[in-house]
């Protein structure tokens, strides 16, 4: 895989266009690579839509962390 189809991956996975098994699939061997190469390109991995079973375990998650924050202050 070329530079040029390796960060047209990560762009793709970035905008949410593809899954992280694609990646693999295409040659990315475990997600530290696929971090690192959004680093380089100064992106962010995608966020999961709020859709679906796991939302109220999500929303617990980010309650608890938030909670966590403000005892800290």
């Amino acid at each position: 895989m070329t530079g040029r189809e390796k960060d047209a991956l990560i762009r793709q996975y970035a905008a949410g266009e593809i899954a992280g098994h694609a990646l693999r699939e295409r040659g990315f061997e475990d997600y530290v690579q696929v971090l690192g190469a959004l680093g380089e390109l100064g992106l962010r991995p995608p966020i999961a839509p709020m859709e679906g079973p796991n939302v109220e375990a999500r929303l617990r998650g980010r309650r608890i962390i938030r909670e966590a924050l403000e005892a800290r202050r």
